[in-house]
């Protein structure tokens, strides 16, 4: 009777058929890995082959109306258009413009309350604080001041004088110490009538700058500028005859 608590032993001819096994796996892999190694460094070469035939970039230059285009060197960068002296005076001088106008509207929290004079208010102050903020970057990308320069005239050294309002005065629309004294001290519908009549006399003076810009030979050409100035023009248009349909009035289409 066999006996099945005791294993039976493994002959040594089996143990070499598992061993040989063993290393028939072994090698197989190992030649499957050395194949592929050498494919992946056999393949370098043909990768490093193309992309060093990619060709550099073409830079196009379109030529002017009835001109052909050029092809210019791959090291080519770009350059910021040219400017006149009428573009930067005019982007300083919007600033301050733009800057009265958001002093104004800040008014309206504490003097009004009229919501659609508010709501135009609120749209004003938003819209003219981005502008300002990109006629900022505008200028100081092209290394100029924010602010313009001083003109010195007669009297200005005297003390207590405010020099600032000689430019508030100079550019179109600005409403004087005394008028923007008069809408501070002004509440709800005082304020409300000197608000919408100053507000669209400013505006008139933005678009008297536009012209102004436009008017000017060799401005108004670089394409931020030229946008932008557009944009002015066609927005505070809009705003002109929202206030003028506020104050009872029919809205009067100006002249460009």
């Amino acid at each position: 009777m066999l006996d099945y608590s005791t294993p039976m032993q493994s002959s040594p001819f089996s143990a070499k058929l598992k061993l040989r096994s063993v290393m028939s796996v072994v090698a197989s892999r190992s030649g499957l890995i050395t194949a592929g190694a050498l494919t992946c460094f056999l393949s370098l070469p043909v990768c490093a082959q193309q992309a060093d035939s990619n060709p550099p970039p073409v830079v196009v230059q379109p030529g002017a109306p009835g001109q052909p285009t050029r092809t210019l060197p791959s090291s080519t960068r770009a350059t910021l258009p040219p400017r006149s002296p009428k573009d930067v005076e005019f982007m300083q001088g919007m600033i301050m413009h733009h800057a009265q106008a958001v002093e104004m509207t800040a008014l309206m929290s504490s003097h009004t309350e009229n919501k659609n004079l508010r709501l135009l208010g609120a749209r004003i102050s938003q819209s003219q604080s981005d502008e300002m903020k990109f006629m900022k970057r505008w200028l100081e990308t092209r290394g100029e001041s924010v602010s313009p320069p001083m003109t010195r005239m007669p009297g200005m050294d005297m003390p207590g004088h405010d020099m600032s309002s000689h430019h508030h005065m100079s550019m179109p629309g600005m409403l004087t110490p005394k008028q923007m004294d008069a809408l501070e001290k002004a509440r709800g519908a005082e304020f409300d009538q000197l608000f919408l009549t100053g507000m669209i006399q400013h505006h008139n003076g933005a678009l008297i700058m536009v012209k102004d810009l436009f008017d000017t030979a060799g401005a108004g050409q670089d394409a931020e500028l030229f946008n932008f100035a557009t944009d002015v023009d066609s927005g505070q248009r809009a705003e002109i005859k929202i206030m003028q349909t506020m104050l009872g009035e029919k809205p009067v289409e100006e002249k460009r």
